[in-house]
């Protein structure tokens, strides 16, 4: 029966992998034609593509409405295949993103954070999908339908079987390379199908196209119809127009067997489904009544059964047929031809071994055609599937991933929003390159190539648009890169003033090595082309200097070159140093979190001096004379005294600070948070002295260059030596001066054996003079010393200065001031704190240096020398210079810039303590 020929539709890989053939042994030697339907569908309940399979098989095969079973579910492009086997017909139905069912799907499948560049690529990888399976349907089939939802012919087509033709010239050598083992002719090798494909386009008319037969169109006169019905006549106008379309874009010539398809010359290939009635009550009357409706002829047979169901519809079929035939003949008007109809006279050509002969011109060649049975057929279509869609066989896996390669072939015919977007950012990158290279230097550093750069993206921006916008965004970041990094990058190294070295990237050279401009890179040393005047340990001679790169070269290198011209034999105090024991020592590693973290009491040690001293009776205390009105508690920490056996004992040193390590090296400086028991491999201070106290004279001041008119003079610090005899050893005054009332029954003793009261036991008053002046030196070599935090020294006649160095010892110092002079620019010139002078007289007097420096905002750590508490020796003119920069393991500290408050860059005070000495013995 027909019915038992029929197998339901399956998938086209189901159908390929079956072991025993679908056919009956009675038709295995039969030819069979294959049909392929593709096109688009509208948002309808039933795809036009599976009703027309309805139609031609006469049969309910597919569903009114589609489940997601009957096709994965997937939004990928699928082929599904129908085996009529009576009629020796196979169609195969191609369901690609143009059938509305599955756009919706891949439409849901796409998140709502995908971009624009990952939503293109996933609709061009099924725009792929759909091009290799419809290559594959002109690959393995006789006949192809076209179908579409409306009466108007998509001009896209035109493009894209232009894409297909240019893939097919691409791949056509290695499908010849999949199919050379198949038992097929040797023509369906050299061309790789079994006959140019003859293509039948289907579309879908409107209801409000439907036009009556004596309308308008009959021109006016009803009583004369034209011949053809209005249907027919736009089948006709279609004809041409997609006829002369695809001979003016070169898709047909006159050669078919060079064509992608072929279209007959002397028969129909456009058909037009009428559009449904709008009454379809009536349309069923009207069906039921011409089945009831049957000749004598026809009822003389008895067939019982479906066949007998079938038997009536055709049957009914043809009646009406010829009852229209009749009706339209007496109008003068053809009769049109049913779908079956309209297909089955180009499947009989290829039954029939006849082929299509659709070359046209002078010299037509015959084109080649092979009618193979249903084995034959399988074995060829199996592997170009494999070849062409699946690309799981082992075998041809070579030739599946060359085929894919050739896929970007069709890049250029299909993908025109990217080929535009291509055109616009090629367009775009150059105005971008000159916006990056616009008022460029030769050289420039890391921010001003991105500040650059965020101006080329902006122009991009401007100009570029579509889905390419991202890739050539990346290529103009490249592009400016190299353009950067080839002979235009800046070295980066900043100088420990904040200024950037001016060569171009550049290697420092090796210890021995010359600088070589040559080479690439080219080795050099670095320079910021930053010049200042500083002078030198001792402050007697100013020489410029370069701006500094390293912290030796700033604290050490150049003082060391002027101290071999002026300071080099004075006498001065050594700050400990490294010395190592092994050939070749180590920085110090991995310590700062340690130091900082041991280091932190020492800060609070360093900040605050101690106050609870004990004192023997035979202690001398030194305090200011009351007799000046000043209160003692105005000299702070500066007059307290040491000379406690026990304190002595309890500042003794650790053993890992008595015997430092010979091995690691300190980086950097000393300073509060630096690891114990490592020392620098030089020391940033100088101390150096500069005569005897009697070379400072206090009418004169300083006798040094560069100190600016009246400002070289140092500030007098005055204290009075209280000494005692020795009958009044056990006698002693409380530190701060305040004097306390004599014991019962008890008399102070004087040298004149006196019983004065209060004041006049003393055998008298030794008054000591100390200078003290902090210097400090801008960039251009101008030098003066300050009274006070905010205050400059200003002598303009004779007696010296005036103000007591009280206020400077015990106020926190700043480090950096502004120059008393500026300069022309527009930036502040700042002045450094660089020296401290102090003159210790020739006297029972010990004057303890303890130099403290926090260059910075907190957390900055406080620098100090190498070894701290330092006691001046008497009758000396000592100058301690500080540091010209300060940096420490994780980086220097730059100087303040001009929007940044000066008062958290100080030297912070108790400088300087104050004790007086034991005398000697009599």
């Amino acid at each position: 029966m027909k019915e038992a020929n029929m197998a339901p539709p399956v998938s086209l890989e189901t159908l390929l992998q079956q072991v025993d053939p679908l056919e009956d042994a009675a038709y295995r030697d039969d030819g069979l034609c294959v049909v392929g339907i593709f096109g688009k569908s509208s948002l309808e309940f039933r795809s036009l593509k599976e009703s027309l399979i309805n139609t031609l098989s006469d049969k309910h095969l597919f569903s009114l409405f589609a489940s997601e079973e009957e096709d994965g579910g997937s939004s990928d492009s699928h082929i599904q295949a129908f085996y009529h086997q009576e009629n020796r017909v196979l169609y195969l139905l191609l369901s690609s993103v143009s059938d509305s069912r599955l756009l919706l799907r891949a439409c849901a499948s796409l998140g709502s954070g995908t971009g624009h560049s990952d939503s293109q690529d996933f609709w061009k990888g099924l725009e792929r999908q759909h091009c290799l399976r419809l290559l594959y349907l002109f690959s393995v089939c006789h006949v192809l339908l076209l179908v579409h939802p409306t009466q108007t012919f998509d001009v896209t087509y035109d493009r894209l079987f232009r894409a297909l033709d240019a893939l097919r010239q691409k791949e056509l050598p290695l499908i010849r390379a999949a199919i050379k083992d198949c038992p097929v002719s040797k023509e369906w090798k050299l061309n790789c199908r079994p006959c140019p494909p003859r293509l039948l386009f289907v579309f879908q008319m409107n209801a409000t196209l439907k036009v009556s037969a004596n309308g308008p169109e009959s021109g006016g006169n009803p009583d004369k119809p034209k011949k053809h019905s209005p249907r027919r006549r736009l089948q006709h106008a279609l004809e041409d127009q997609i006829y002369r379309i695809f001979r003016k874009s070169r898709v047909l010539t006159n050669q078919s067997s060079n064509c992608l398809f072929t279209v007959p010359a002397n028969q129909a290939f456009v058909y037009v489904i009428p559009a449904a009635d709008e009454d379809p009550i009536g349309t069923l009357l009207s069906q039921l009544r011409s089945n009831c409706m049957l000749s004598d002829q026809d009822s003389s047979m008895s067939v019982s059964g479906p066949r007998r169901y079938q038997q009536m519809r055709h049957s009914s079929r043809q009646f009406s047929s010829s009852s229209d035939l009749s009706s339209m003949s007496m109008g003068g008007q053809l009769v049109d031809c049913t779908l079956k109809e309209f297909l089955w006279q180009h499947v009989e050509l290829v039954l029939t071994k006849k082929g299509f002969d659709d070359s046209v011109g002078r010299n037509p060649q015959p084109s080649h055609f092979e009618l193979p049975t249903y084995t034959k057929w399988v074995q060829v279509a199996s592997r170009l599937h494999q070849v062409l869609i699946s690309n799981t066989d082992e075998e041809i896996a070579e030739l599946s991933v060359k085929v894919q390669g050739q896929v970007k072939v069709l890049e250029s015919f299909l993908d025109a929003d990217t080929k535009f977007s291509e055109n616009r950012c090629q367009k775009a990158l150059p105005l971008a390159h000159s916006a990056y290279q616009s008022n460029l230097p030769h050289h420039y550093t890391t921010t001003v190539h991105k500040n650059q750069l965020a101006k080329a993206l902006r122009v991009y921006s401007q100009h570029a648009r579509g889905v390419a916008f991202q890739r050539y965004a990346l290529q103009l970041h490249e592009d400016c890169y190299k353009f950067w990094s080839n002979g235009h990058q800046l070295c980066e190294e900043r100088s420990l003033t904040d200024q950037h070295c001016v060569h171009k990237f550049h290697l420092l050279p090796q210890p021995g090595e010359k600088p070589d401009m040559d080479r690439n890179p080219p080795i050099l040393n670095h320079n910021s082309r930053g010049r200042s005047t500083s002078s030198c340990n001792c402050g007697r001679k100013q020489a410029p200097r370069e701006d500094p790169f390293d912290i030796q070269a700033a604290n050490y290198d150049f003082y060391q070159m002027l101290e071999e011209k002026c300071c080099g034999k004075l006498e001065r105090i050594e700050f400990p140093v490294f010395q190592p024991s092994t050939p070749d020592p180590a920085p110090a590693s991995n310590q700062a979190q340690r130091g900082s973290c041991d280091g932190s009491s020492d800060t609070e040690r360093l900040k605050e001096p101690s106050t609870a001293q004990s004192h023997t009776p035979g202690d001398t205390s030194l305090s200011l004379a009351l007799s000046l009105g000043q209160s003692t508690d105005s000299l702070g920490p500066y007059g307290e005294g040491e000379a406690s056996e026990t304190q002595v004992q309890q500042k003794r040193p650790s053993l890992i600070d008595r015997q430092p390590s010979t091995v690691e090296y300190l980086p950097g400086m000393m300073h509060s948070g630096c690891p114990k028991g490592l020392l620098p491999k030089f020391s940033s201070w100088s101390l150096i002295k500069l005569g005897p106290a009697k070379s400072y004279n206090c009418h004169t001041g300083l006798e040094h260059p560069g100190f600016l008119p009246g400002s070289s003079f140092l500030l007098p610090w005055d204290l009075v030596i209280r000494s005692r005899s020795d009958e009044d050893a056990g006698l002693s005054e409380p530190l701060d001066g305040s004097s306390s009332w004599p014991a019962p029954n008890k008399t102070l003793v004087g040298k004149r054996g006196s019983t004065s009261g209060i004041g006049r036991g003393r055998k008298r008053d030794d008054m000591a003079r100390v200078f003290v002046g902090f210097e400090y030196e801008d960039g251009r070599g101008r030098r003066f010393i300050s009274c006070g935090p905010d205050k400059i020294v200003k002598v303009l006649g004779p007696g010296g200065a005036k103000d007591p160095a009280t206020r400077v010892l015990n106020s926190d110092m700043p480090l950096y001031i502004p120059s008393p002079s500026q300069g022309r620019g527009l930036k502040p010139l700042f002045a450094q704190l660089a020296r401290l002078f102090i003159v210790v007289p020739d006297c029972p007097l010990e004057i303890t240096l303890n130099p403290q420096v926090q260059p910075g905002p907190p957390p900055c750590p406080i620098f100090h020398p190498e070894q701290t508490d330092l006691v001046l020796p008497p009758d000396g003119l000592w100058v301690l210079r500080f540091p010209y920069s300060y940096a420490t393991e994780r980086g220097p500290c730059y100087p303040p810039k001009e929007n940044q408050p000066l008062n958290n860059y100080k030297v912070l005070r108790g400088i300087l303590r104050a004790t007086t000495a034991n005398p000697p013995p009599q």
